[in-house]
Formats: structure tokens, C-alpha cells, sequence
């Protein structure tokens, strides 16, 4: 099965259609007050229904109030809702939409990480260390990761068009998520990048 792509830390109407255009499955949109991504309601929602049929559209959080995310769900509609920080999975299940787990791969142990939520339809291996904000292009031995977490794998952290394709011919995740490395500026995505990055995912599915 073909590798999925998430481009994430959409902030503008015109990323996010030049991601979907290259072949992206899904973005990432942002609602953490301290990333240079953040996006308030209506940014999110006018992106958000810029994207086509087929293209998901996910809300990326860091321990955030419940209030946050019900606020999110109700005037976003994301597909799927992703946690980064320390929220149990009471938190992550209660809001009535599929939600990714990340697993901060630096000083954790991945499995006994993913066993506290077997809630989560898929499991995001980034490389910061837990405690930290991720999403800072920090990559991680691939070898860490595991044959099986019990959902399937997104493989994140340091990736870009010059190493994504030995990532997915090593690690062969479900999916693998970039922001930083398609970047021109933070939060600023850069159209030709995004192509080159979705270039390597394929070429590494072929190898």
C-alpha cells in the first residue's frame, strides 16, 4: 500500500491547496498558542474547506482545555483530532472523533507508551523527548521502532525531500508527517518542496 502524507502546520488557504494538489492525504492545522502556526477558528475553517474530497484535514493540540477542543470540533469539523502532549486517553476519546497519539520517541519506550492508548486508530513517532512541544525537525534512530504497536505507525520528526525516501524504504510506516522540511519560513509553505517530499515518499515505496 502506497505511503500516506501529512503536511502539516498548514496556516494559509493556498499551502493547503498546493499540498492536495501534489498528493497529499491530509494536513495538519495547528491550535497551540506558543507555534508560530497557530490558527485561530476561522483561519482553520476557511482551510479547511479549501481542501477536496478525499484530502483529511487534522487538528493538531498540545495539553489543551477540553473547551479548546470542543470549540475546535464544532467549528472546524476535523477528521481526525492529534494530541502531543500528556493527555490520557480518557481526554483523547471523549470528543467523538478519531484521534493520532504521538509518541515522543527521545527516553520512552514506544510500546508501553501505545498501551496506555488503545483508543488510537494510528500512533505518530516524532522525535522530541517527552515534556517538549515536537514539530522542531528532530529525527530519531529508526531502528527504535517497533514491528508492531497495535495501529498503525506515522513516521515524523527531521524528515524532508533529501532523506524521506530511505525513511519509508527503512521504517515502511503507514504514513509520514512533515512540516519544517517543506518550509520557506515557518508556517510558510513552500509549494515546490511539498512536490519534491511527495517525489521521495514514492520513490522510497518503490525501492
Amino acid at each position: 500500500m502506497p505511503t500516506r502524507i501529512k503536511i502539516c502546520g498548514i496556516t494559509r488557504t493556498e499551502d493547503a491547496i498546493a499540498a492536495s494538489a501534489a498528493g497529499a492525504h491530509a494536513i495538519g492545522l495547528m491550535f497551540y498558542a506558543k507555534s508560530p502556526r497557530n490558527l485561530d477558528y476561522e483561519q482553520a475553517a476557511r482551510i479547511r474547506d479549501s481542501l477536496p474530497p478525499f484530502v483529511s484535514a487534522v487538528a493538531v493540540f498540545l495539553d489543551p482545555d477540553a473547551e479548546q477542543v470542543k470549540a475546535v470540533v464544532r467549528s472546524v469539523e476535523p477528521d481526525f483530532l492529534q494530541f502531543h502532549g500528556s493527555e490520557p486517553e480518557s481526554f483523547c476519546s471523549g470528543f467523538g472523533v478519531p484521534y493520532i497519539k504521538t509518541i515522543p520517541m527521545q527516553g520512552t519506550d514506544p510500546v508501553a507508551f501505545a498501551d496506555k492508548y488503545p483508543s488510537a486508530v494510528a500512533f505518530l513517532l516524532d522525535g522530541h523527548a517527552v515534556g517538549e512541544a515536537g514539530g522542531s525537525g528532530r529525527g530519531f534512530d529508526l531502528s527504535r521502532i517497533p514491528d508492531q504497536l497495535g495501529a498503525p505507525l506515522i513516521l515524523a520528526g527531521g524528515l524532508a525531500p533529501s532523506n524521506v525516501a530511505t525513511a519509508v524504504r527503512q521504517a515502511r510506516p503507514f504514513a509520514v508527517d512533515v512540516s519544517s522540511g517543506v518550509e520557506s519560513a515557518p508556517g510558510i509553505k513552500d509549494a515546490a518542496l511539498i512536490q519534491a517530499f511527495v517525489k521521495g515518499v514514492n520513490s522510497g515505496d518503490l525501492q
